[in-house]
């Protein structure tokens, strides 16, 4: 190039510049993200941090285990207690691993996207999407996966700590002991916080399969959502089990 030669840089034109930055989703895509995020959000606020009238199941289940483990002090044989916490700690562990295969499993559709969007294309409420913004739904699946075994194994967690504490646990002649009410207390507000973990991960899960219908179109995606947050708060609120408690 000779001295003084400007360098030549192209130039885009309108039509071509706004195709460069493009969005791989519509206006309605967003749309029905957004009802996702707030109705997991507000669902987990509801039951979680806002006072009701009627507590939720795992409000009352917070409950009982704060009795076992006064009921446990009187106790001198504790072997069915340590039983019962490894079927805890077993379920957990159980959940976290399925969480690991749904990581594969979400990921394992990035691999062949181009016969997933065929399939879709057959389906009678399948809208057409590209195959930037089916990779992008597949990760946003697997990041929902990859929270969800974070809880579980958090959850795993924080159960061996509570089997350590039930161990600790004073002995039935020392139950009348400030100590032994402190450590009832605080082994209490760990497996509060083990189960709370769980119900997270659990939570989690259960919003992945609203998650799925994205796949199919945003109408489905805000419908899907929609069944998973009644599903959840009829089983919190208005399920036989819950009803039992009242009993």
């Amino acid at each position: 190039m000779e001295r003084g030669q400007q360098k030549w840089v192209p130039v885009l034109r309108p039509a071509a510049r706004k195709k460069s930055i493009a969005m791989p989703f519509t206006t309605l895509d967003l749309i029905a993200l957004a009802w996702f995020i707030a109705a997991w959000g507000g669902y987990a606020a509801h039951v979680e941090f806002v006072p009701k009238q009627k507590k939720s199941l795992n409000q009352m289940m917070n409950q009982y285990r704060l009795v076992w483990m006064q009921r446990m002090l009187n106790r001198e044989a504790r072997m069915v207690d340590m039983q019962v916490m490894a079927t805890l700690v077993n379920g957990t562990a159980f959940f976290a691993t399925t969480a690991l295969f749904a990581i594969g499993g979400s990921l394992t559709i990035l691999r062949s996207p181009d016969e997933m969007l065929s399939v879709l294309a057959t389906l009678p409420f399948g809208a057409p999407t590209t195959r930037l913004a089916w990779e992008v739904k597949a990760v946003g699946l697997a990041v929902i996966f990859v929270y969800a075994f974070f809880k579980f194994a958090w959850s795993y967690r924080l159960f061996n700590y509570v089997a350590i504490l039930l161990g600790a646990m004073p002995f039935e002649k020392d139950k009348d002991t400030p100590e032994a009410e402190a450590h009832v207390q605080r082994t209490a507000r760990l497996f509060e916080a083990a189960g709370r973990h769980f119900n997270h991960g659990q939570r989690a899960i259960f919003f992945a399969l609203g998650y799925l219908g994205w796949f199919v179109s945003p109408y489905v995606l805000m419908a899907t959502t929609a069944a998973v947050v009644f599903v959840m708060w009829w089983r919190q609120f208005g399920s036989d089990a819950r009803r039992a408690m009242d009993v």
